[in-house]
């Protein structure tokens, strides 16, 4: 488990797990072109944009996080080793995770800056993020698993993760309406039930595509 998940980190971050990341700062610091300088205004919308950019930003690697095992054969050689498909999806949701979370964890710090968050607001969208990007990542891996035998996959997950990743932006943007932490455990919670759901759906297509 422990060389899988090494050689899962290694190959995600080689394939440029930073851009999901840039792509997070860019919209941070486009939004205030767009709304203007006022800073009311981006301190009442900062943390929905930190969300929004977080939820799009995890869209990027789904191409990358499935196919190319699957055609390289990688999983076959999984399955003659007797490692169960949803034991390497397991580990691959926590290598993406590792590599995609923390970098968004810590360039929201800037973005919060950029937004004109304050300290409290700030504290939310960090628990939040910590509670939340579990979540986007298990959607992910699930929608990169169901989507790797298609044609046009990228597109198709993309429209996939936004509606499927909806309870997570809710209650996790919405804890900062009245920075309730109720929302957050919430957010925490559906985080959970989706890791735990995703090996076994993951598992469940890669076996299928497999078969295909």
């Amino acid at each position: 488990m422990g060389r899988m998940l090494y050689r899962d980190i290694r190959d995600l971050l080689r394939v440029g797990a930073l851009l999901p990341t840039l792509f997070f700062l860019a919209v941070a610091m486009v939004f205030p072109f767009a709304v203007g300088p006022d800073p009311v205004v981006l301190a009442r919308t900062g943390g929905g944009v930190i969300w929004v950019a977080a939820l799009l930003a995890s869209i990027l690697p789904l191409d990358r996080l499935i196919r190319p095992d699957l055609e390289k054969g990688v999983f076959d050689q999984f399955a003659l080793r007797g490692i169960a498909p949803e034991t390497a999806v397991a580990v691959r949701l926590a290598a993406h995770w590792l590599t995609f979370a923390p970098f968004l964890i810590v360039a929201s710090l800037p973005a919060a800056a950029l937004l004109n968050l304050d300290g409290r607001s700030l504290a939310f969208v960090l628990l939040g993020l910590l509670a939340g990007t579990p979540g986007l990542a298990a959607t992910g891996i699930m929608i990169a698993a169901v989507t790797s035998g298609i044609r046009g996959s990228p597109a198709l997950g993309g429209l996939l993760l936004v509606p499927l990743a909806l309870p997570v932006l809710i209650f996790g943007a919405g804890a900062l309406a009245r920075f309730d932490h109720a929302a957050l455990a919430i957010c925490g919670a559906i985080s959970l039930a989706l890791c735990c759901i995703a090996p076994f759906a993951g598992g469940a297509a890669l076996r299928a595509a497999r078969g295909s």
